[in-house]
């Protein structure tokens, strides 16, 4: 009997270590996951930033030359836009790919195709060299840029939210989304290095093409990473048990369109807004206001610094509070920030331009974006989470952070006033505000 107890009691530890042994495993696995996201979401996004800060501060005079400065940006705006349009078709085709044959293929396809389009923008001829095929070419590599990076948000959240448990999502979701300020902060730091470091002559000639054609170090380094990460739990399960969708676009559309319509609405903010404060304040503060560019290039490096340490705070609050909550006390901060974000940039005074960019970046963005992640994903089951949380994030981004810089420039080029780019920021968050009540998650473990 003493005998069969000591079994039983042994059997009984060896079973409370073995699950201490998964358990632990299991957290270093979605810390890799989360981590790997990350990075691949900074080298994605510092592939898309370079090209929007290279776009107000050089292809606006090597790409389209144009009397009026304004004008020019409005011309390199519209190229950032047709990036934005772009990524649906990454999204849809990624989204289908990595719904049936696994996350973790279609992301290292993702980064390649991302890599590449920034990497050849370091050998554009310019305008003054070949004419109008120098902005037909930009266009070209846009779209592929477009493309790339329209597939690796799905992928990289699913991947992370897939490995991470259920009440922490909100945390571990925010950390892939560190990468997108980190992957402003590179660039951002290259070209003001490089900008202030050179003559102008040099740095339109040859000095802002360095960037660009260092990204395939980064794309590299990428690689290396996503091939030590496993395919999700989840998506294992999906195809045991259920099997793949055959066409996952398709699913999604037809059994959650709400979710995608409302998600979409709520998107329109989050990156409209990141655009005002990050893109477009350069644009405005150097052609309206006369002030340094690295001036503004240091207050955004200030804000996407800040944002990095905000992002958890907020995504670990959401896990606590709920992320409706989070999401919408974001949106209405930044309608309020929007009254005042011009008149302290247009105070001239270095530390509240910073404060400004800080406030939008760190505060408005960071609660927003921290929140995100989790709370788009759950939108969708497993089977079709990829193709659902793209179609989302990539036509969101359409209509807010495609469009925000453009047609914030078209309102400051059409009527001369602030104002008026102040009264669109607030319209925008106050309608992401109001999509975000039409959301409904699926309740389910996956």
């Amino acid at each position: 009997m003493s005998e069969m107890v000591g079994s039983i009691g042994s059997g009984g530890v060896a079973d409370q270590q073995s699950s201490a042994a998964i358990t632990a495993r299991e957290s270093s696995d979605i810390r890799k996951v989360a981590v790997a996201s990350a990075i691949g979401n900074m080298i994605e996004y510092y592939d898309f930033t370079l090209y929007a800060t290279a776009t107000a501060l050089v292809f606006n005079k090597i790409f389209f030359p144009s009397t009026d400065p304004l004008v020019g940006s409005l011309l390199a705006f519209a190229t950032f836009f047709v990036g934005y349009c772009a990524r649906p078709l990454g999204g849809v085709l990624f989204g289908h790919f990595g719904d049936r044959v696994g996350r973790k293929t279609a992301l290292l396809l993702t980064i390649l195709i991302m890599g590449l389009g920034t990497f050849l923008i370091g050998f554009m001829p310019t305008y003054e060299q070949v004419g109008v095929l120098a902005p037909i070419c930009l266009i070209g590599l846009r779209l592929l840029q477009g493309i790339g990076i329209g597939g690796e948000y799905g992928g990289g959240m699913t991947m992370t939210v897939e490995h991470a448990p259920a009440d922490r999502r909100g945390f571990f979701s925010s950390l892939v989304h560190v990468g997108v300020p980190a992957g402003f902060l590179i660039p951002i730091a290259l070209l003001g290095l490089l900008s202030t470091s050179m003559s102008e002559g040099d740095f339109l000639a040859w000095g802002w093409r360095i960037p660009f054609l260092f990204s395939i170090v980064l794309v590299g380094i990428g690689i290396f990473i996503r091939f030590r990460i496993s395919e999700t739990p989840a998506f294992k399960r999906v195809l045991n048990e259920e099997g793949a969708a055959s066409v996952p676009v398709v699913e999604a559309v037809r059994n959650h369109t709400g979710n995608i319509l409302f998600g979409i609405g709520a998107k329109i903010a989050e990156s409209g807004l990141f655009n005002i404060y990050a893109v477009f304040v350069i644009t405005y503060c150097k052609t309206k206001l006369g002030l340094p560019s690295q001036t503004i290039l240091n207050g955004v490096l200030v804000g996407c610094a800040l944002e990095c340490l905000t992002l958890p705070f907020f995504g670990a609050l959401s896990d606590q509070i709920g992320r409706r909550t989070v999401y919408v006390g974001g949106m209405l901060f930044q309608v309020a920030l929007a009254l005042v974000f011009f008149q302290m940039l247009n105070t001239g005074h270095t530390g509240m331009i910073w404060l400004a960019i800080a406030l939008g970046l760190a505060l408005g963005h960071g609660s927003v974006y921290g929140a995100q992640g989790a709370y788009f994903s759950e939108l969708f089951p497993a089977r079709i989470r990829y193709s659902g949380l793209s179609l989302v994030q990539q036509l969101g981004p359409i209509l807010g952070g495609g469009l925000s810089p453009l047609i914030a420039t078209a309102l400051l080029a059409a009527y001369g006033s602030p104002s008026w780019v102040a009264g669109y920021m607030a319209a925008m968050a106050l309608l992401s505000a109001a999509c975000t009540f039409g959301l409904r998650p699926v309740r389910t473990g996956a």
